[in-house]
Parts: C-alpha cells; sequence; structure tokens
C-alpha cells in the first residue's frame, strides 16, 4: 500500500469513526421516541436523535465521495455489515432507564464538544464546516445532559442510586474515546483532525465538575477497553442494525 492510499484510507477512516458514532447514538436516542418520561424529554430526546442523524448525514455523504466508490450516505448507513461500522461501544449499548440515557448523553456530547471545537480548524474544509455547525447542537446537547445529570444525581436517594449504577457501568466504556490508533497519527500529520487521546484532558475538565454536584464517584480506571472503532463490537449493534437497516435490505434500492 502506498504513502498515498494509506493517508487515504485512514482520512477515510477518521471520518466514519465520527459519522457512526452519531448515527448510532442518533439511532438508539430515537427508541425514546413515544417513551419520554414526560412530553418535554420525550421532544428533547428526540430532538437530540435528529441532530445526530443530521450530523451523521453529512459526515457519510462527505464520506462517500472521499471513498470514491459510489456510495451516497443511504448506502454508507443501510448496507454497511457490523464489522464495518466504527462508532464507538458506548453509544451502542441499550439505552436502559431515562438516567441511564441521560448519563451516557452527557459523557458523550462533553466529549463531542472537545472533538468538534479541534475539528473547525481541520485541513478538511468540509469536515470544518461540518463541525462547525455540529458544535452549535452539541453544546446544547451537553446543556441538556448536564442539567439533568445533576437533577437526578443529587435529587432522591432513588434516583441518585440509579445514576451511580449507570456511571459505574458506563465509565469503563469512555476509555474507548481516548485510546490511540494509527489513524489519529495520520490524522495529526495531515491536520485532519486531532488524536483523540489528546481531547482526555480537557474531557475530564468539563465532566468532572458536573459529577461533584451531582455528588456521583466515577469508578476507578481498569483495564478494560472497548474497539467499537476499530470495528469489534458488542453484541448489542449487530440487533440495531437489523432494526436500522431493515427496510432497505427487505427493499433493495426502494425510494418514496
Amino acid at each position: 500500500m502506498t504513502a498515498a492510499t494509506q493517508t487515504h484510507t485512514a482520512h477515510l477512516d477518521y471520518l466514519l469513526r465520527i459519522a457512526d458514532t452519531s448515527l448510532i447514538l442518533g439511532q438508539r436516542l430515537s427508541e425514546w421516541c413515544g417513551h419520554g418520561p414526560v412530553i418535554e424529554e420525550d421532544i428533547a430526546l428526540t430532538n437530540i436523535a435528529l441532530d445526530l442523524i443530521g450530523q451523521a448525514r453529512l459526515l457519510l455523504t462527505h464520506a462517500g465521495a472521499l471513498e470514491g466508490r459510489g456510495r451516497d450516505e443511504d448506502q454508507l448507513a443501510f448496507l454497511r455489515r457490523e464489522p464495518e461500522f466504527r462508532n464507538l461501544t458506548i453509544v451502542e449499548l441499550p439505552n436502559g432507564d431515562f438516567g441511564r440515557t441521560i448519563l451516557r448523553n452527557f459523557l458523550v456530547s462533553a466529549w463531542q464538544r472537545e472533538l468538534w471545537q479541534a475539528l473547525a480548524k481541520s485541513s478538511d474544509g468540509e469536515l470544518a464546516a461540518i463541525a462547525a455547525k455540529s458544535l452549535k447542537e452539541t453544546r446544547y446537547h451537553l446543556q441538556h445532559a448536564a442539567d439533568w445529570v445533576v437533577r437526578l444525581g443529587d435529587g432522591t436517594e432513588e434516583s441518585h442510586k440509579r445514576m451511580q449504577a449507570a456511571l459505574d457501568l458506563l465509565w469503563p466504556y469512555t476509555a474507548e474515546f481516548f485510546s490511540p490508533s494509527p489513524t489519529d497519527d495520520v490524522a495529526v500529520a495531515t491536520s485532519v483532525g486531532p488524536a483523540w487521546s489528546a481531547l482526555q484532558e480537557s474531557w475530564v475538565a468539563a465532566v468532572t465538575p458536573v459529577l461533584e454536584v451531582a455528588t456521583l464517584k466515577a469508578p476507578a480506571r481498569t483495564p478494560f477497553l472497548t474497539r467499537g472503532k476499530f470495528g469489534v463490537h458488542s453484541e448489542h449493534l449487530g440487533h440495531l442494525l437489523t432494526e436500522m437497516q431493515y427496510l432497505q435490505r427487505t427493499y433493495p434500492g426502494g425510494t418514496w
């Protein structure tokens, strides 16, 4: 493989990691439509899902053009198989209760905000434009989630218990946000984007004060490390894709 081919492949992989993370989290949040605890939160979670899917559409369209194989956003979303997806593992986990969903949104949105801010300076002009738009949306996602994390974490005995259990479950998955990869090395060398490991300090600085106010304690780090961004997923992604991709696979090429 030539150096140019390696650079092109890494650039595409970098885009898909971001796109797939937004897409799969958007799909998960869409499951709350009609099931929120109150109507305002039902609408809020659905709107956040739409924002995330909108981000994914822009990124997948850009990725398809970069790939040069004639695949558009729909083909990349609905015709790839499980090992081809590059999303972070945390976003494919089942929603659990409202508190767990909100806490995941908080942890992921805090990471996305740091990433979008860095990508706004990308040498990839299209990616920089997508990042600038997405950053505005993600700031709202983060504020919404952070408010609820505090409200539930420092709320009743029951809500605190559930939020701490959710943090104990989800926190180990955040290590994947910052694990090093060759793709990141190429992205840095070409100024496409930051190494995700470089975002850890600012992410911790954003997350820690909210958890403290919420009276929640992050568990100690362990060797546990998921590898969804390398295409190695949990058992949950296959079930999610079965539902998400059903219509396109049942009626290939179908249009409205």
